[in-house]
C-alpha cells in the first residue's frame, strides 16, 4: 500500500492548496491465513514506524446465520523523530504508543456496508498532564457502492472529551474507491494529518471548519505468493 497526503487546503495559493506540501505511508500487508494477516509500515510524518496484526474471529454469512463479521486488530508504533525536549529524558519506551481495536461490520446488501469499531489506545508519553495516557475511542464506517467499479467511503472517530488536548478534533475522512484492474486507488480529504493509528485518532489539530482539510490518495496493489 502508498498513501499519499498533501498538506492542508487552507494554505491558499501561495501553498498551492496544499500541493507545495506532502507526507506518504508506504505499508505491506500479508495474509498469513483466512483469518490472520499481519503488517508493517514506515511513514514520513513523525518518521513513524509500525506493525500490526488483525484476527478474523467471526464471518458475516449469506444465510444471515451470522449476520456480523468481527475482527480484532492489534497495533504498535514508534516515533523516530529526533528527541526535542530537553527537559524529559529520552527513553526508547517513551516514543511507543499500542492501539487495540474489535471491528463489528456488517455488509447490508450488494451495495452497502457499515463498521463499527471500539478503539483503546495507549500511548506511553503525553504532552501534558491533562492528557490521558489511555484513549477511547469509537470509530464509525462505511461504503456505498455507487458501480461496479467505485464506491463512496467514509469514517469518522468519536472521542469523548477530557482525553485529549483542548485543540484536538475528532478525525473525519471522506472519500472514493476507484478499482482499475489490478489496483484500488483511493482519493480522499479528511482533516487528519497522520497515517498511523495513534496519530489520527489521538493527535488531530485540523478542523473541516476553517478548511483544515488534506487531499490525498492510496493505492493498493494484491499480489500472490501462491496458489
Amino acid at each position: 500500500k502508498i498513501n499519499h497526503r498533501f498538506g492542508t487546503l487552507n494554505g491558499g495559493f501561495y501553498e498551492l492548496f496544499g500541493l507545495d506540501q506532502a507526507y506518504q505511508k508506504m505499508s505491506f500487508d500479508y495474509g498469513v491465513t483466512d483469518r490472520f494477516m499481519v503488517g508493517v509500515g514506515r511513514a514520513s510524518f513523525g518518521k513513524v514506524y509500525d506493525a500490526f496484526g488483525k484476527y478474523k474471529i467471526l464471518w458475516q454469512t449469506s444465510d444471515n446465520k451470522m449476520p456480523v463479521s468481527l475482527l480484532y486488530y492489534t497495533s504498535i508504533n514508534v516515533k523516530t523523530l529526533k528527541w526535542q525536549d530537553p527537559n524529559r529524558d529520552n527513553y526508547f519506551s517513551s516514543r511507543l504508543a499500542y492501539t487495540h481495536q474489535l471491528i463489528l461490520g456488517r455488509k447490508f446488501n450488494e451495495n452497502f456496508s457499515m463498521q463499527l469499531s471500539p478503539t483503546l489506545v495507549h500511548r506511553n508519553l503525553v504532552a501534558t498532564k491533562s492528557e490521558k495516557n489511555d484513549v477511547f475511542a469509537l470509530g464509525f464506517s462505511g461504503r456505498q457502492k455507487l458501480s461496479n467499479r467505485l464506491a463512496f467511503t467514509w469514517e469518522y472517530y468519536m472521542v469523548p472529551k477530557g482525553q485529549l488536548a483542548s485543540n484536538f478534533k475528532n478525525s473525519l475522512s471522506l472519500g472514493f474507491d476507484i478499482e482499475t484492474g489490478g489496483h484500488v486507488f483511493q482519493v480522499h480529504f479528511t482533516n487528519a494529518t497522520s497515517m498511523v493509528d495513534q496519530g489520527f485518532i489521538c493527535e488531530t489539530t485540523n478542523s473541516w471548519g476553517n478548511g483544515g482539510v488534506h487531499f490525498g490518495f492510496n493505492v493498493s496493489r494484491v499480489f500472490n505468493v501462491g496458489r
